[in-house]
């Protein structure tokens, strides 16, 4: 497949792609990455890719598909998320120059669930620093742009996520909702955001913001990913 018409396919669509094996997961996970590289810059979304362990989960999934073994609809599909969700070993910055060389001991609960599901966990994206906020502006690591509209904010607080998916780098992200900030950027964005009824989603293992009303949920392009 071309890469443009890749990029442009939903979470949905390359799903069932991967596993018609009409693409293959690594195809996919290398095209996401380039784009990523070198089209996140312009709308400084990507706080951060984990392009080796990528690939190497892509080969993994690629070959568990060809032994006949799916682990579901998200089997292969790279996924990124935003920079608050803790992965064992790996920065979270929490969109902050405290937390800039934050390596957690633990792995969030709903990456853990992602994993078992066969998503490809790729990288961390842009965010309002510690989460607070609704424009998707920060001093720290710059203001994010809206890929539908540069002069547009993209809202906030997960304003990597809105700009990534909206921009075509990204088919899915993790976000987190306090008091907006998943179904605002959403909306400036022109996605689906939903946040979910509280506690569906564990928030183990995401920073939290408010005890009381932290919500993690997806951000998507279209409504029929959502239930993936």
């Amino acid at each position: 497949m071309v890469a443009d018409d890749l990029s442009r396919m939903s979470l949905t669509e390359i799903s069932g792609a991967i596993a018609k094996r009409e693409v293959s997961s690594k195809e996919v996970v290398q095209n996401t990455l380039e784009l990523l590289e070198q089209q996140g810059t312009s709308l400084n979304c990507v706080a951060r890719l984990f392009p080796e362990d990528a690939l190497t989960q892509a080969e993994m999934a690629d070959h568990e598909l060809s032994s006949g073994n799916s682990r579901g609809p998200l089997h292969g599909v790279p996924l990124t998320h935003k920079d608050m969700f803790y992965r064992k070993g790996k920065i979270t910055a929490c969109g902050s120059r405290i937390c800039e060389n934050y390596t957690p001991s633990i792995t969030a609960t709903a990456l853990i669930k992602l994993d078992s599901s066969g998503a490809l966990d790729i990288g961390r994206l842009n965010m309002v620093e510690f989460a607070y906020g609704l424009t998707g502006h920060n001093e720290i690591t710059g203001n994010v742009r809206n890929p539908l509209n540069p002069e547009h904010i993209t809202g906030g607080s997960s304003s990597g996520p809105a700009a990534a998916v909206s921009g075509n780098l990204s088919y899915g992200s993790l976000g987190s909702d306090t008091g907006g900030s998943i179904r605002f950027p959403a909306s400036c964005c022109g996605l689906v955001g939903m946040k979910p009824t509280y506690g569906l989603v564990s928030r183990y293992g995401a920073m939290p913001l408010s005890f009381s009303l932290d919500h993690i949920g997806p951000l998507t392009r279209t409504l029929l990913t959502v239930p993936c």
